[in-house]
């Protein structure tokens, strides 16, 4: 039986950052409760075994927020960078957030540049009810991939450290953002999520000629290392959004040559284009990255298959070898 913590006012302690303190290093299991309300703090997670869930009646009632981004200006005089601007960070195995919601409000990508709200690292990491908030980037699935593609791309609390595959789980989540806002090499499930693209904002008219006619954004971005059996997996997931133009996002790109990113039984709005994905302009990530779809539609119920000539089209008799058990079977 875990033990119990209490965050909010007159409660144990009134962050999640003293909390997490306070564990014993040990592998004991503990179980945080958060009571309603909004906890601004950027919060680091190293220690596993737990389970942090807000007590409210809907996930939007805690919110647990930050706001660093990408540009901001660090006292060496270098930029914060991508990989330091999370609101929420987890570098630990066997953990489990349920109903609350992780937002970085650092504002929209064209001032922000990236910034993310949830860096998860680790293996048996379950996400259920929960709403992670941005635009650039809000949820990177670790580990990084092995090599950054400019010198000091990756400066951050993961720079050095092994890349050890994880395991990753997100269940009846709500994610949103704009350009490659889920990303990074994890096996990551999503199992009945709704994926909001939300448009861009331009800094100027003078960006664009047209800015509808913009790309608005790519819903994820993997970077899935070769070799590994599995990259990401949206099953019965909504791709949805309010304000992107039709035909104006797309679904995917490989940050890395061999990613993987497969979609099953999933509904997908106007905004999303027919082609599905973009090749980065990759020539050899055509050839070995994986991106396929079996059983999606439109919401005026007709098939949908993207049309991009690298991009598999399944069939049934694929269907078990994207069950939740097969791809958690091995790390």
């Amino acid at each position: 039986m875990s033990k119990e913590i209490i965050v909010g006012v007159d409660s144990d302690y009134a962050t999640l950052t003293e909390a997490i303190a306070s564990l014993p290093q040990n592998d004991e299991i503990y179980t945080i409760k958060i009571k309603p309300g909004s906890y601004y703090e950027k919060i680091e997670l190293r220690r596993g075994n737990l389970v942090i869930e807000g007590m409210g009646n809907f996930p939007s009632e805690v919110e647990l927020t930050y706001d660093d981004c990408a540009r901001q200006d660090m006292p060496d005089g270098t930029k914060r960078g991508t990989f330091r601007s999370y609101s929420f960070f987890i570098d630990a195995d066997n953990v489990t957030l349920r109903n609350l919601t992780i937002s970085n409000t650092s504002g929209p990508e064209s001032e922000a540049w990236q910034a993310i709200a949830l860096y998860a690292d680790g293996d048996n990491l379950t996400f259920e009810n929960i709403r992670l908030i941005g635009h650039q980037d809000t949820l990177f699935t670790g580990p990084l991939p092995p090599k950054e593609i400019q010198p000091g791309g990756f400066i951050g609390p993961k720079q050095y450290d092994e890349r050890i595959n994880g395991r990753q789980m997100y269940k009846n989540c709500y994610i949103c953002g704009n350009v490659d806002f889920i990303f990074g090499s994890a096996t990551a499930y999503f199992d009945s999520c709704t994926i909001e693209s939300v448009a861009r904002a331009f800094k100027n008219k003078s960006e664009s000629k047209n800015p509808s006619d913009e790309v608005q954004g790519y819903t994820c971005a993997p970077s899935t290392p070769e070799g590994q059996a599995y990259g990401y997996i949206f099953k019965n997931c909504d791709f949805i959004s309010k304000d992107c133009p039709s035909r104006s996002v797309y679904l995917g790109r490989p940050w890395r040559d061999y990613a993987k990113s497969v979609y099953i039984d999933c509904s997908f709005g106007d905004h999303i284009m027919d082609e599905g994905f973009h090749d980065w302009n990759k020539e050899l990530a055509r050839e070995v990255s994986y991106f396929a779809v079996l059983n999606c539609y439109r919401p005026d119920g007709k098939a949908y298959c993207p049309t991009a000539d690298f991009v598999k089209c399944l069939t049934d008799e694929d269907l078990n070898h994207y069950t939740v058990e097969n791809a958690f079977k091995t790390r």
